[in-house]
């Protein structure tokens, strides 16, 4: 399985994926799941790919092989919007030629992909492209998408994500959104592919591989478990109110084998928690995250 995730914003986009591929128990194995399309000065496109790897790759592989004088070439789109349906069209080539020997195997085919980008001086977009080849597209009311193993990292970024977030913050906010679920899902695991891009760059300018020996990740790690016990020794343990201070309540209509209780907030927690730990390292090497 996998987790991609990636937001479309007002300074423009970040994409994060991750590079598990199988965690069987006795063979865990990786591959890059993020494929960057780039004309310096003209177009810059990120594909990133979740399900049945043999479906992605040949998906992936017959995007790269339509050159310039195909129609139907990523290169050749006039707009993201022709961009994704070049995605669709290519998801549908490939069911075409290997749905029905998937499905006489009991195999589904399954796939999902997210394409992202900017052409020309259009405006940015994020696509999120399906198995049957349709797809839907970001919007600034709902700024990311999600594919794979979405819901272990969901709830941090529908809590921070909206169009207007710097794009570090937002980076900052998937990088959580991952550690999320990598805690929760062996599906998921390093190293991290991260995509950072301004708009109007049209190139690459800000890019990341993250594994273990990445100190950035690492901080993230252990500030964000720090806090969030923090977090939750703050929060007021909950006060009951025995049946006994309820007598002068109405009795209920009906007899109840236990009696409801009321439940309100008790004093809040004495002292102050220790102060999260603070990294300054970012990183080293080709890894940092810049």
């Amino acid at each position: 399985m996998t987790y991609c995730v990636a937001a479309c914003l007002d300074a423009g986009m970040v994409f994060l994926a991750d590079s598990r591929t199988n965690a069987g128990v006795d063979q865990v194995s990786t591959c890059r799941k993020l494929r960057v399309f780039e004309r310096p000065g003209e177009r810059l496109l990120a594909l990133m790919t979740s399900g049945n790897l043999a479906i992605s790759q040949a998906i992936v592989a017959l995007l790269a092989q339509r050159g310039p004088d195909d129609p139907q070439s990523i290169w050749n789109a006039a707009t993201m919007q022709e961009a994704a349906q070049c995605v669709g069209d290519a998801v549908r080539a490939v069911h075409a030629r290997d749905g029905q020997a998937l499905k006489e195997q009991g195999i589904d085919f399954n796939v999902s992909l997210i394409l992202g980008g900017q052409i020309g001086r259009a405006p940015c977009q994020l696509f999120q492209v399906y198995a049957a080849g349709n797809f839907i597209a970001a919007s600034p009311e709902s700024p990311y998408l999600q594919i794979g193993e979405a819901k272990y990292g969901k709830p941090i970024v529908d809590r921070v994500l909206q169009a207007h977030t710097p794009l570090d913050e937002a980076a900052k906010c998937m990088l959580i959104s991952m550690d999320s679920t990598l805690r929760s899902n062996l599906s998921v695991g390093l190293p991290l592919d991260l995509l950072v891009y301004e708009r109007d760059a049209l190139r690459v300018t800000r890019f990341a591989c993250l594994d273990e020996d990445n100190q950035y990740l690492d901080m993230i790690r252990r500030t964000w478990g720090e806090r969030l016990r923090q977090v939750f020794a703050e929060i007021p343990n909950p006060q009951w109110t025995t049946p006994e201070a309820q007598a002068g309540d109405a009795a209920p209509a009906l007899p109840r084998r236990h009696q409801p209780v009321r439940i309100t907030a008790g004093p809040e927690p004495q002292g102050q928690p220790p102060a999260a730990h603070q990294v300054l390292a970012q990183g080293a090497g080709r890894r940092q995250v810049q």
